[in-house]
């Protein structure tokens, strides 16, 4: 839930659209919106800020301790400044597999 807080929905909206290698995720829609339909793929709560997110770059840590850094950085000034940050991987888009470098892969499938 959003309740008091669009503003910072947008806050942290800006923040992720600066973290290379993710979009947040937000439903298809056929219909014109009369608002940021990204705003759906925030939630927040008085001790949560979830983001629902979709990723684009490999390997996923790396990216998404990046995201989660900016978004604390984001809230920092805000009554979230203590809430916990949760990123929700809700997709891999298969662009993220075209850019991954497997050959640097340590290991056998399976193992």
């Amino acid at each position: 839930m959003t309740a008091g807080g669009p503003e910072l929905t947008q806050v942290v909206l800006a923040a992720l659209r600066e973290v290379p290698g993710l979009r947040p995720a937000t439903p298809i829609t056929r219909s014109w919106l009369p608002w940021d339909a990204d705003a759906m793929a925030v939630d927040l709560d008085d001790e949560l800020v979830e983001v629902r997110v979709v990723v684009l770059t490999l390997p996923l840590r790396p990216v998404l301790h990046h995201a989660t850094t900016v978004l604390r950085a984001a809230v920092r000034k805000s009554r979230w400044a203590t809430a916990q940050i949760r990123l929700v991987v809700a997709d891999i888009d298969a662009v993220a597999f075209e850019t991954l470098d497997t050959g640097n892969l340590n290991h056998t499938i399976g193992s």
